[in-house]
């Protein structure tokens, strides 16, 4: 054995072992931990994972271990890992007790938010933390339920100064890796002597060179298959090797192998209760014995069970290796499993856990089952208080599969269907439409296989593929089902919009004719409004539409919306209010379906609600709550692995007037969405790229960019907020034409809307046009009207075109007044392209102006100064860990360096020491 490599217990792994014993020290002294134990099946990470927590004498230890039937199963893994510290859940928040409680079902209530209960579950294993450093373990991590997996890689990526290790063990796969981006550690096979060494030792007596040769050659290393493949086997097998010539065969099917050899000598009744161990996956160990029981297995196999090494019943069932589990499972007839299944679930209580007795009812049905099914329809309804939309779908999918009526099979086929398309499982989603697709249709139905295959298009492709789908399907629908109708021509004008100038067929005037040609409901819901204003949009014109769409917005932002009408036409109701220049509406919407995209699990509209939410912000001025959002907007994306273009992004680096950053960005993005038809993402990157360009004074490319978004001044929202930057550009560059053109554009919409948003941004770029006491006026209008509202940057801009007017008419006093207040506010925002330009017009009428750097600011990062913001407002640490998803403890870490960088020590000199923002 190598003495430079070894470590007591763990062959060839000092190197692993000993970044283990760093993590838990430092967790020991107050920096928080994450680390991703990555490799295949066997290599040593749970031993690995055991070495970790021999060394954390002194702490807490929380651990959990996902398994692989119970996928399906929301906050399973999550309620593993919490359940020891249960206790303290009234020590947290009341929405953070709710959040955790419902999740876990020890309370009833509504759907709760994914990212409160991360943060629940920070604020929990932080409060834990307080009392003696927490090391948590979480095996087999590829096989976490979704909803566990998201809440714990929230709070992975969220641990700062928590007295917290939190490692992962994750087994290789081909699918898209989980926790990525998280600190990893590879572990690989063992080194040639190690291997050799670790085999031997395995072996009594002499093994064979040639047997010898050949495990090494085909376990590459792998412990768990140096110690297994070798066992159980005969002296002929170790002399001769004729027991595991099988070289053709995946590593985990001969180690799932080795562990059946070691199991063949149970006696049956064992066996049986090795079965029935591996189909509960909860570990109870009181339920097994139940189970059991009722299967008449006596505690003599229980003994033979523990004796082979594969299993431990103490408090909780553990089988040695999550293989043994698996090769068990899998070696059993269904008539076996059938009938564990059977017995677990009778012996499951159905008051206290109903959804998994529905499971494993479903697992023993013999075929189908028509109680069994409408019981898993229940169980799919309290899924989405509890877990969301993707419970639901699994349970709808196996209720379907238990349903002999084939009629009804293919309506519940369907309805997972819907399910899954609003989880983002897309790929299942298409699966059970070709399903329902094989069995007896109605006309209805076979329409909505249509509708459903178009809404899988444009899910996972917001481009131009999906429109003509959704068209065909809307008209088809219009005898069989009219509300279904026209909810598909309102997803058909949704694809319309996305698809813009680069659709490839119909575009949004062609959805706007079919809906007009359509039938009128008689009692039109919310969202038939908003397809009538949006149909005479783009068929009659803004001003014609106006008072509709006004209408529509009003009824979304006043009235009770049902998930559909949320999931469906939130986003569209909000963009229709940007494009009325109604702020206030389009702040409510835009978080409503947020609101609803987190608390219903629906992750295939998450990112477009987080994006659009965080373009609000920019507005607001509130660059660091955007930059928030964006961050989540790309850990999702990365979860459902979403095509659609970081419109948010784009955005908050074009106000904050990175070029470094935002132009690769926006080179890669436009590519992108052309490349897909995504003509809408086309629009908003020339948008933001003629906001960085305004801001840095590239005038002539931030003409090019906002003529190009610009070119459709109908579709909604940004084409409208480019015609203001065209103006600017074009009088910049002294292409005057360009800017009366679209100042004509702009000033005709803007007095239709009638909003203080829209006329005073109106007022402020007809200034640029005008001259005298007539431009003085229309800078003093527009200062007047956008100080009733809150979209500050825009405040901001006027006072800078003011102060840069004024200077040029040689009233410098006048100007330092505009220009000083303009770059105080854009430098709080942190709108530095724009503050970098107050800046030099300010020093063009002789004042000083410093430079903004970090150091201006106390040497306080973005997020530091968010945080020692809302501490001046008086919030406590804890209000401030809701607010920005981060623990108390890392609050009060982030304090205390704000302190020492201002050279403050109590919160009212902090709110002194401030820079000054614009309220």
């Amino acid at each position: 054995m190598s003495g430079t490599r070894s470590w007591p217990g763990l062959l060839g792994r000092r190197m692993e072992c000993e970044t283990l014993s760093t993590l838990v020290a430092a967790a020991k002294a107050g920096r928080s931990q994450v680390l991703v134990l990555r490799g295949e099946a066997g290599i040593g990470k749970t031993a690995l994972l055991d070495v970790l927590l021999g060394r954390a004498a002194g702490c807490r230890v929380a651990r959990a271990a996902g398994v692989e039937s119970e996928m399906e199963l929301a906050f399973a893994g999550l309620h593993q890992l919490c359940s020891p510290y249960l206790d303290r859940l009234g020590k947290l928040p009341d929405p953070q007790q709710e959040a955790l409680g419902t999740a876990f079902g020890l309370r009833p209530g509504s759907t709760p938010d994914r990212f409160l209960v991360g943060l629940a579950v920070l604020a929990l294993l932080s409060e834990v933390a307080e009392e003696r450093p927490l090391v948590c373990v979480v095996d087999d991590a590829q096989w976490l339920d979704r909803a566990s997996g998201q809440a714990l890689e929230f709070v992975a990526r969220r641990l700062v100064r928590e007295r917290v290790a939190m490692v992962f063990a994750v087994c290789t796969s081909d699918q898209e890796p989980r926790l990525s981006g998280l600190p990893e550690l590879a572990v690989r096979g063992l080194g040639a002597g190690d291997a050799a060494t670790l085999l031997e030792s395995s072996v009594p007596g002499v093994l064979d060179p040639r047997v010898r040769d050949r495990i090494l050659a085909e376990s590459h290393g792998n412990p768990l298959a140096l110690l297994e493949l070798p066992r159980g086997l005969s002296a002929a097998d170790l002399s001769f090797g004729g027991g595991i010539g099988h070289s053709a065969t995946p590593l985990v099917q001969r180690l799932e192998q080795g562990f059946l050899r070691q199991a063949a000598p149970l006696p049956p009744q064992s066996l049986r209760l090795l079965l029935t161990a591996a189909a509960e996956p909860v570990g109870d160990v009181q339920l097994l014995w139940r189970a059991a029981e009722r299967l008449g297995i006596g505690s003599t196999a229980a003994a033979a069970a523990e004796a082979s090494g594969l299993i431990e019943l103490h408090d909780r069932v553990r089988f040695r290796h999550p293989l043994v589990r698996s090769a068990v499972y899998r070696s059993a007839t269904p008539a076996e499993r059938r009938e564990v299944h059977r017995a677990l679930s009778d012996v499951t209580d159905p008051e206290v856990d109903p959804d998994r007795r529905a499971w494993h009812r479903s697992r023993a049905a013999v075929g189908p089952d028509e109680d069994v099914a409408a019981e898993l329809e229940r169980s799919a309804g309290r899924a989405f208080s509890h877990g969301g939309l993707a419970a639901a779908a699994a349970f709808l999918e196996q209720s379907a599969a238990l349903t002999s009526d084939p009629a009804r099979r293919a309506g519940r086929c369907l309805d997972a269907a819907q399910a899954k398309v609003h989880a983002g499982a897309l790929g299942d989603a298409a699966a059970l439409v070709a399903t329902a697709d094989g069995g007896p249709l109605a006309d209805a139905e076979r329409a909505r296989v249509d509708l459903l295959r178009a809404e899988i298009s444009f899910a996972a492709n917001r481009g131009n593929e999906a429109l003509p789908l959704l068209l065909p399907a809307a008209r088809r629908l219009e005898p069989l089902d009219a509300r279904l109708s026209r909810d598909t021509y309102l997803d058909a004008l949704s694809a319309a919009l996305f698809a813009g100038r680069l659709a490839a067929g119909p575009g949004a005037r062609q959805v706007a004719e079919a809906v007009r040609a359509a039938p009128t409901p008689d009692a039109p819901r919310k969202g038939d409004v908003l397809l009538a204003g949006l149909a005479a949009l783009f068929t009659d014109g803004y001003g014609s539409a106006a008072p509709l769409l006004r209408r529509a917005v009003r009824a979304f932002v006043t009235d009770e919306l049902t998930l559909d009408e949320a999931l469906r036409s939130a986003w569209l109701a909000a963009a229709t209010a940007a494009s009325l220049w109604d702020h206030h509406g389009w702040d409510v919407l835009t978080r409503r379906h947020l609101d609803v995209a987190r608390e219903s699990g629906a992750l295939s509209a998450l990112p477009l609600a987080l994006h659009t939410r965080a373009l609000v912000h920019l507005f607001t001025g509130d660059l660091t709550t955007a930059a928030s959002l964006v961050e989540e907007a790309r850990f999702v994306t990365e979860v459902t692995r979403s095509s659609l273009a970081p419109y948010g992004e784009v955005g908050l680096l074009a106000v904050r007037g990175d070029a470094a950053q935002a132009e690769p960005l926006i080179q890669r993005c436009l590519e992108d969405v052309t490349a897909r038809g995504e003509g809408a993402g086309a629009t908003v990157v020339q948008w933001a790229r003629a906001v960085l360009c305004n801001g840095l004074g590239r005038y002539g490319d931030a003409l090019r960019a906002a003529r190009e978004a610009a070119a459709r001044p109908l579709e909604l929202g940004p084409p409208k907020w480019a015609l203001a930057e065209l103006v600017e550009a074009g009088v910049r560059t002294g292409d005057t034409e360009a800017a009366v053109a679209a100042l004509e554009e702009l000033s005709t919409m803007t007095r239709t809307s009638g909003t203080e948003w829209g006329l005073g941004i109106a007022a402020s770029r007809r200034a640029l046009l005008s001259g005298g006491r007539t431009a003085e006026g229309l800078h003093l209008e527009a200062l007047d009207r956008l100080e009733r509202t809150s979209v500050r940057v825009e405040l901001a801009r006027a006072r800078l075109l003011y102060g840069e007017w004024l200077r040029r008419e040689g009233r410098r006093v006048d100007a330092r007044t505009q220009l000083r207040s303009a770059h105080e506010a854009f430098t709080a925002m942190g709108v530095d392209a724009f503050a970098e330009r107050a800046r030099h017009e300010l020093l063009a009428t002789g004042e000083t102006v410093r430079r903004r750097t970090v150091e201006t600011l106390g040497e306080l990062t973005a997020q530091e100064v968010h945080i020692a913001r809302l501490a001046a407002q008086g919030l406590t640490n804890r209000e401030i860990g809701a607010e920005l998803y981060l623990s108390p403890r890392t609050v009060e870490w982030h304090l205390r360096k704000v302190f020492a960088k201002l050279g403050v020590g109590t919160r009212r000199e902090l709110r002194r020491s401030l820079p000054r923002s614009t309220p």
